[in-house]
């Protein structure tokens, strides 16, 4: 079964592959993976065009399109490279929590600074305990007359230092056993007095993004900054999670497809015994593999980003579409670094950054196991 896409969904796709190879130039790339710069100057173009606000309402100064139009840009931009593209799609990492359940004045303050590049966001949700699980958070918001006043550190937060605000899950009730429905998400502006963000130190992978440990310490911040109604921070937090999981799995299918075209390149090139590598019936079956795999969960993804636009995605439908997506890139990066022989190792050759990138995503907002549980969990009814 094909998934076909209208003509001004091709026009997206045309326009971002040709912005990400003229933008994306092979030495700037590199030059900023070895100084973990963010690629500013690209971002701010790509804002000017229309990419980066792509999801974001038109009241908010954004693209007025759909979670798929956002797929089609995230693929595109990591498909040219990984490292810029995740950096680029996730600079307004929670924004989506402003304009998916909120329309007062935070989305009114934030959302058209961020769909014009100049500034970015945050969710600050998880913490040093291990896993996904939201029961385990421990950061707390008191109400104090016309504040909240928050409390707590969130751990490894993308965009953490760098970002103009935070969308933070802290519990606004008492411990209970039904832990979920004591939180709530709260806005909390950067420039509060309280804030601090220590760098998380280097990574694997996702090197131009600045993951961060957020401590919030007496943080005050308006009351009208909490998204929903008090104690619904965790259904609306799960809408987010299922929501980022299906951008990663663009992020990552396009990582997968960058990774089997500079196989393919590289094997057209490449000589061995005098032959091309691509005359030898084993490469081309490794490489035959790799793009079945990639066209499998690129219908995968469009299809859960499409039911996400028609209201009829649920967690299952994400989980797959992230744990397809996101072992493809795997697949595909660690089979273009066999092919690649010792140069997959090297720098210059890009793909051994494609494969740190393709393990990031891969545990990013939930590793395999995670995605399994949830996964089984839709099919079988029963909830961890």
């Amino acid at each position: 079964m094909e998934f076909v896409l209208d003509k001004s969904r091709k026009e997206i796709q045309k326009a971002v592959r040709e912005f990400a190879r003229g933008k994306f130039d092979k030495e700037t790339i590199l030059d900023l993976l070895r100084s973990g710069e963010f690629p500013s100057q690209i971002w701010e173009k790509a804002a000017e065009l229309g990419f980066f606000g792509i999801h974001l309402p038109e009241a908010y100064d954004g693209g007025g399109m759909g979670l798929l139009d956002y797929v089609l840009a995230a693929e595109q931009m990591c498909k040219q490279d990984s490292a810029a593209g995740i950096a680029l799609m996730l600079a307004g990492f929670g924004a989506e929590c402003l304009f998916r359940f909120e329309t007062g004045p935070p989305a009114d303050k934030y959302l058209p600074l961020v769909a014009a590049g100049k500034m970015r966001a945050a969710a600050a949700f998880f913490e040093h305990s291990p896993g996904y699980e939201l029961s385990g958070i421990q950061t707390t918001a008191a109400q104090n007359g016309d504040a909240w006043i928050l409390n707590g550190t969130k751990a490894y937060v993308p965009n953490g230092a760098s970002a103009g605000f935070y969308v933070v899950l802290c519990k606004t009730g008492p411990d209970a056993e039904t832990a979920k429905n004591n939180l709530s998400l709260i806005v909390a502006d950067a420039g509060c007095q309280g804030i601090t963000a220590a760098p998380a130190g280097p990574s694997l992978g996702g090197n131009l993004i600045d993951f961060a440990h957020v401590t919030f310490e007496n943080v005050r911040v308006p009351a009208e900054n909490r998204i929903g109604k008090t104690g619904a921070g965790g259904r609306l937090a799960q809408c987010f999670i299922d929501e980022c999981r299906i951008q990663i799995a663009a992020m990552a299918l396009g990582t997968a497809q960058g990774a089997c075209d500079r196989a393919v390149n590289y094997t057209k090139e490449r000589s061995q015994f005098g032959k091309k590598l691509l005359d030898f019936q084993v490469t081309r079956h490794k490489l035959a593999d790799m793009a079945a795999r990639i066209d499998a969960a690129r219908w995968v993804v469009y299809s859960a980003a499409a039911a996400f636009d028609a209201n009829r995605c649920d967690a299952k439908t994400a989980a797959q579409a992230k744990l397809t997506a996101t072992s493809a890139a795997m697949a595909a990066a660690d089979e273009a670094v066999q092919l690649l022989g010792g140069y997959g190792y090297m720098t210059e050759y890009e793909i051994e950054h494609f494969y740190r990138d393709a393990k990031t995503l891969e545990i990013f907002m939930g590793p395999p196991a995670a995605l399994k549980d949830v996964i089984a969990g839709g099919l079988t009814g029963r909830r961890r």
